[in-house]
């Protein structure tokens, strides 16, 4: 009994040890890198990165110059079924949490033991959005303790809403896509609107991998990615039975939709570009400006 006793103290002082030994770590990890990370409260005057938009003067696109597609969505704007089906894929705790999930962590960890690959990472949407807007992608040890830091004063400078609003509309989705309202025209054609609950989970399956799980590249592994967060939507209680079978069974609809002008009009289009470059620079490419033609769409057409 006695040589049992003494077991669980060595046991226990060694856990203690070991904690006490990770937060001076932690702690010091903390106060070296803490004064050099960025200030999280410019996310709020944050612009994103969208192109140049050339308009006749009855609103029909001439023309579109950038590298980045990206049209900004307001959360409220947002369908929750497509909310929904990131919160699924990415994480199911994100209005729980304060920017680091452990569940979240533990899970992946039991994924990886238990079938040999992750389908739930352990980064939070908060640490993705602390990762894109501010840090590399680089895989170290430092860069994920920054977007740790990084993801819990964020959490603090912003609502949970906010944070949703900018992770949506800045993520990577793919064929130049950048957020969700541009990666539903480039693979359907149409608005997040009027996307079936089955393509809002196939782009909401994206992020993970763009070009592993990209629909028009992959279709197999975009459907099996698809059907997993169809089936973690059902067990969380996002959508009903109904739905589900519904969604599943619908077939792969993407296909690839470039930006189409409404007007053909080539050379007034590369005019107004020009004009609109030896004005502002470089930076009218990224910085949403949409420039309204004289011109009415009926001269050209005609």
């Amino acid at each position: 009994m006695r040589i049992i006793i003494k077991l669980l103290r060595v046991v226990f002082w060694g856990f203690m040890v070991s904690l006490t030994a990770g937060g001076v770590i932690a702690a010091s990890f903390y106060l070296y890198f803490s004064p050099h990370l960025p200030a999280v409260e410019q996310l709020r005057e944050l612009q994103l990165e969208t192109p140049l938009r050339i308009y006749s003067s009855d609103n029909k696109l001439i023309a579109e110059f950038g590298e980045k597609r990206r049209t900004p969505i307001a959360i409220d704007e947002t369908p929750p079924s497509l909310l929904d089906a990131f919160l699924a894929a990415e994480d199911s705790r994100f209005y729980e949490h304060q920017g680091v999930d452990l569940k979240g962590i533990a899970r992946a960890v039991l994924q990886l033991v238990s079938t040999g690959r992750i389908q739930t990472g352990g980064s939070t949407i908060t640490m993705q959005a602390a990762k894109n807007f501010f840090l590399s992608q680089e895989r170290t040890f430092t860069r994920k303790f920054k977007e740790i830091l990084l993801a819990l004063k964020i959490e603090q400078a912003l609502e949970k809403d906010e944070i949703l609003e900018l992770y949506i509309n800045k993520i990577y989705l793919g064929n130049r896509a950048y957020g969700v309202e541009a990666a539903a025209n480039v693979y359907y054609g149409k608005s997040t609107q009027d996307l079936s609950i089955a393509q809002m989970a196939m782009i909401a399956g994206l992020p993970k991998a763009p070009s592993k799980f990209n629909p028009l590249v992959s279709p197999d592994r975009a459907l099996i990615r698809r059907n997993w967060i169809l089936d973690r939507m059902l067990t969380l209680g996002m959508i009903d039975q109904q739905q589900h079978t519904e969604a599943r069974t619908e077939g792969l609809t993407a296909s690839y939709h470039g930006s189409e002008p409404d007007i053909e009009a080539p050379y007034i289009a590369e005019m107004a570009r020009q004009e609109i470059v030896d004005r502002f620079g470089v930076d009218a490419y990224s910085s949403g400006m949409q420039v309204i033609l004289t011109i009415n769409s009926r001269l050209p057409t005609a």
